[in-house]
């Protein structure tokens, strides 16, 4: 999952980040045991959350902590195979640099078992927003366990019952879900804001994600085993960045990076690069198609070549060239099939929240922003202004959330208290961006990691009906990197929108990628 362009712009892209973003993350430890049972929950101790503890009661760190591991056996019966594997829910406790503990960053792994550890392949997995926690990847295509998340049928009040997954990625590695600081049960254990500041910026969430991972390893003797890093959506930010962290800071090599539906560059997002209105209009194109028939991306060449061609050259002749405006608004008309009246007074140019109302608004339907296929009902048909949510994502959190925490607790045996945080919008609020002007990107570090290890492979795929992260925006992108890194750079598109992988036959494409990726 992705953040909205409009919180982005709200956050201003002029804030540093906090000097103290890397330094203060200064090691990770094995959790202390769990709390004895009479301790005060969070938020009822004497003095508030912010307040001094009396004398003989527990510490604010000890008040707020994760429960010890838990590690139980597991069984999984699938077409043709049995996976025996150990499961292991539990978390990672982060220090500053004068040893007080920040934060606990939640961790579920799964590792087959009767495996040569210093042979066997370890992924490390992440989502994005900043606020979404790995349950995404974990249930929706990856883990042992899959909850259907086909976005035409599910809705807010569906079964929760995750089912054993054919399309496991247990077979050919052991796999670490990652849960970054506010998702779903990680969180700061330090008291007063400055430690939650250090969580929620771009530098300090990568040196965080890198301790966890270099500390896991270490924890459990997997030093030796071949390394994989996979990111989805604003993991497209953090999966170079980490890369790189483990590489420099951490005495860490990676095999492999993995970038699910990733953004890797803010900057033509930022409400004014013309290069927005490229990168989405093959997919606008798609979502008019496929309401016709199947469509693939080598449908789209046509358009494709129009994007990077005469449309861009129509667009940077601007308004003022009334006929190259005209002549660019038609063709966009005629592609996607919106009122040729709408897109001349629109100067053809539309952005996402635009093309998601007006692609059907006849008929009072709002397209997907995650999955541009998916219609939902317009909740303000008649208002003047937009105000529907999601309907390819928001009937997903409440399944999800109740799937994550129904797993584990009954099947893995842990129970921390509080609230699972599948998507917390308070994250992505109060992130700090940073980087002055400049919006962040990853562009830089992916093009350091490919030069500084040959050896290095790395496969970015995603939906075709993605309006969150447009996969043309990420191919000319990825079209700019030096010769040298193109070749170990794989791109591929699947039917489908942000999660493609709730399709059946693009979760086992893309599947069959990630293995031949690891197995190389």
């Amino acid at each position: 999952m992705v953040l909205s362009l409009p919180t982005l712009r709200r956050a201003g892209l002029v804030l540093a980040v906090a000097a103290f973003a890397l330094a203060g993350l200064a090691r990770a430890d094995d959790p202390p045991q769990p709390r004895g049972e009479g301790a005060a929950p969070a938020g009822q101790q004497k003095g508030g959350r912010g307040g001094t503890a009396a004398p003989g009661s527990p510490s604010a760190a000890e008040q707020h902590r994760l429960p010890g591991d838990s590690t139980t056996k597991q069984s999984l019966d699938l077409p043709g195979r049995t996976l025996n594997f150990t499961a292991t829910a539990g978390s990672i406790r982060v220090f500053d640099d004068k040893g007080e503990p920040l934060a606990d960053i939640a961790t579920t792994s799964y590792e087959l078992d009767s495996q040569d550890h210093a042979t066997r392949p370890v992924t490390f997995l992440f989502n994005g927003g900043p606020g979404a926690s790995s349950a995404w990847l974990q249930f929706g295509a990856v883990g042992p366990w899959r909850l259907p998340l086909d976005g035409e049928r599910l809705s807010p009040s569906a079964s929760p019952e995750v089912k054993p997954n054919a399309e496991t990625w247990l077979d050919f590695t052991d796999l670490v879900f990652i849960d970054p600081v506010g998702t779903g049960y990680s969180r700061v254990i330090a008291s007063g804001e400055d430690a939650r500041k250090r969580f929620y910026s771009v530098d300090g969430d990568v040196d965080s994600i890198a301790l966890v991972i270099r500390r896991w390893l270490e924890k459990h003797n997997r030093l030796t085993s071949p390394k994989y890093v996979a990111g989805e959506s604003y993991g497209g930010i953090r999966g170079p960045k980490v890369v790189r962290q483990l590489q420099l800071k951490h005495g860490v090599g990676v095999r492999g990076l993995i970038l699910v539906s990733p953004l890797l560059d803010f900057r033509e997002f930022t409400g004014t690069s013309l290069l927005q209105y490229v990168a989405t209009l093959p997919s606008y194109v798609a979502v008019a198609r496929e309401a016709k028939g199947p469509v693939t991306r080598a449908d789209l060449a046509d358009v494709e070549a129009y994007a990077r061609g005469e449309f861009l050259a129509d667009l940077v002749k601007g308004e003022a060239d009334k006929e190259a405006t005209n002549r660019l608004a038609d063709k966009v008309a005629g592609l996607t099939g919106i009122d040729q009246v709408v897109s001349r007074r629109l100067a053809g140019r539309f952005d996402v929240g635009e093309f998601r109302r007006e692609l059907d608004r006849k008929n009072g339907m709002v397209t997907g922003r995650y999955d541009a296929s998916v219609r939902g009902f317009d909740p303000y048909p008649d208002s003047s202004s937009s105000r529907f949510g999601d309907p390819s994502g928001d009937a997903l959190q409440a399944p999800l959330t109740s799937a994550a925490v129904d797993v584990l607790t009954r099947k893995l045996n842990w129970r921390p208290d509080g609230s699972y945080e599948v998507l917390n919008g308070a994250v992505e609020h109060n992130w700090d961006f940073g980087g002055g002007i400049n919006p962040p990107q990853s562009l830089s570090e992916l093009r350091q990691i490919l030069a500084t290890d040959a050896k290095l492979n790395v496969l970015v795929a995603h939906g075709l009906f993605d309006l969150a992260t447009p996969y043309f925006g990420t191919q000319r992108a990825l079209d700019q990197l030096p010769a040298f890194a193109t070749s170990r750079v794989k791109f591929v598109v699947y039917p489908g929108g942000h999660m493609f992988y709730s399709r059946d036959g693009s979760r086992q494409a893309f599947r069959g990628e990630v293995e031949a990726l690891i197995r190389e």
